[in-house]
């Protein structure tokens, strides 16, 4: 498998160092507030990472950290009369309900960072004894930029440009204006711990190199998260954990890309911040899963209504041929008949073309494109009348249900019942456009028991009704079905 690592800038084979064994960590919420759509990409891709590995036969512990102590954590807490503690344990629980509809499994350890402080505080011993670090007469503790020749390798900054500007603000105790906070010293109304320099609390940075120093053997094989993680935060924990250590931090830094809203950067201030939950009030947790996977996870993507539409129609399309597929292997199977050729070669062609997508840095956005052909070629042979009667036909139908739950497992989709996610489907398409779902169901029990008795009148009377509501009937061989038109 080739990954892009952030240090080298360029993609490498990935080869774990303990052979079999997948050491990752990937940087967790701020448990602040409720979780925005990139929360969702970044767990989303770390999740896909961890679920492809596993696939090649890799045991792979999958950290994810939990920052419960934080100067945002602090200020929501004041502004609303609560705790840090509370603040953090109320946002944690909220990311876990959201990550759960989205079909993102739990990390193996999640550590939060107050479970640490006596590692950070241990760890900011080390830093200065090494003359790496120092404290100052108020209590705050600094690591020393300048004392670690190879920062800015990560981010590719240079100190001597990150020093051109760079100002000690009033009252501050630095050395140098790049030096950055491993301790803080307590201030009124903060949480606070004992440490050697006064009671305080750790600084960001020094938590997540504590926490991985104690859940993984370094080097890592993997850390990751979002792009905009890269400077300062990943830097500085490269700075300080090999600083104290004496190793690497990590062998290969993954990040994925930014999301966009209507083309532009998601900001509060823009009023286009999207939570989570504002998304799910509009459409089901897989089409947002499905969005979130049709670009390559380090390019940008655009969230618009316009590509969740989208990507609900390709949803409905891989579930309705899951839907036909199903039924058709409840048949017995047709005897006599060879696999036609064409079709075996287009099969393996695309199934080995997932593969190859998935083996060049995650490449999901091609992955799904292959996807897409299996379940043409599905359709193809689901529509035919004379493959459906042939035995090696109905092989090809067995082997891409076999393939649909192994991409499934690997994407994090496909995983519901076919006519679950359907009914579902319909029922939040209804909501948006303010149509009673329940009142359609009752119109289409009434149509059904009118065809019933033969009552055809009635019945078109009833499509009529539905018709003018905004609902389009379906008349199959399992009965009416209904859609929002």
């Amino acid at each position: 498998m080739q990954l892009y690592n952030t240090l080298t800038r360029k993609k490498e084979t990935f080869i774990p160092l303990t052979p079999g064994k997948v050491g990752m960590y990937a940087c967790g919420i701020t448990a602040y507030d409720y979780c925005h759509i990139g929360h969702a990409r970044s767990s989303v891709v770390f999740d896909v990472l961890a679920r492809y590995l596993r696939s090649l036969g890799l045991e792979v512990t999958f950290v994810r950290n939990f920052t419960d102590v934080d100067d945002k954590i602090i200020k929501r807490a004041n502004e609303t009369g609560s705790t840090s503690s509370d603040i953090a344990e109320r946002f944690t629980a909220a990311f876990h309900e959201d990550m759960d509809r989205l079909h993102v499994l739990r990390a193996d350890v999640e550590p939060k960072a107050t479970e640490y402080i006596t590692d950070m505080i241990a760890m900011c011993q080390t830093l200065i004894a090494r003359g790496h670090a120092y404290a100052t007469p108020s209590g705050d503790v600094y690591f020393r930029v300048r004392s670690f020749d190879s920062y800015g390798k990560l981010s590719g900054r240079s100190v001597d440009d990150l020093r051109s500007g760079a100002r000690i603000a009033p009252g501050e105790e630095k050395e140098d204006p790049l030096d950055f906070a491993l301790w803080k010293a307590a201030k009124p109304g903060e949480p606070e711990w004992d440490s050697p320099w006064g009671k305080g609390r750790p600084g960001w940075h020094i938590e997540c190199s504590a926490m991985t120093e104690k859940t993984l053997p370094l080097p890592l094989d993997i850390h990751g998260g979002g792009l905009d993680l890269i400077f300062p935060h990943h830097e500085n924990e490269v700075a300080q954990t090999e600083a104290a250590t004496g190793k690497e931090l990590a062998r290969f830094w993954v990040h994925n890309g930014f999301v966009q809203i209507n083309s532009e950067k998601m900001a509060k201030s823009l009023g286009n911040f999207k939570t989570i939950r504002d998304i799910l009030e509009d459409y089901l947790p897989e089409v947002l899963r499905l969005f979130l996977l049709t670009r390559h996870y380090r390019s940008p993507i655009d969230f618009s209504q316009e590509a969740m539409d989208e990507c609900e129609k390709n949803a409905k399309r891989l579930y309705e041929c899951l839907f036909q597929l199903e039924q058709e292997l409840r048949k017995d199977p047709p005897k006599g008949g060879t696999v036609p050729q064409e079709l075996e070669e287009e099969f393996v062609t695309l199934c080995k073309g997932f593969d190859e997508a998935m083996d060049d840095d995650l490449n999901t956005a091609a992955a799904l494109g292959h996807l897409n052909g299996l379940v043409h070629l599905a359709n193809r042979i689901l529509d035919d009348k004379a493959l459906r009667k042939n035995a090696g036909a109905r092989d090809i139908l067995v082997r891409l249900q076999q393939k649909r739950d192994a991409v499934g497992s690997v994407l994090g989709l496909l995983q519901q019942a076919p006519d679950v996610f359907l009914h579902s489907l319909r029922e939040v398409q209804a909501k948006r456009k303010s149509i009673d779902a329940a009142a359609v169901e009752t119109l289409m029990e009434e149509r059904r028991i009118a065809r019933q008795n033969k009552d055809f009148a009635a019945s078109d009377a009833l499509r009529d009704k539905l018709t003018a509501m905004g609902v389009e009937v379906r008349d199959t061989v399992r009965g009416a079905v209904w859609d929002i038109t």
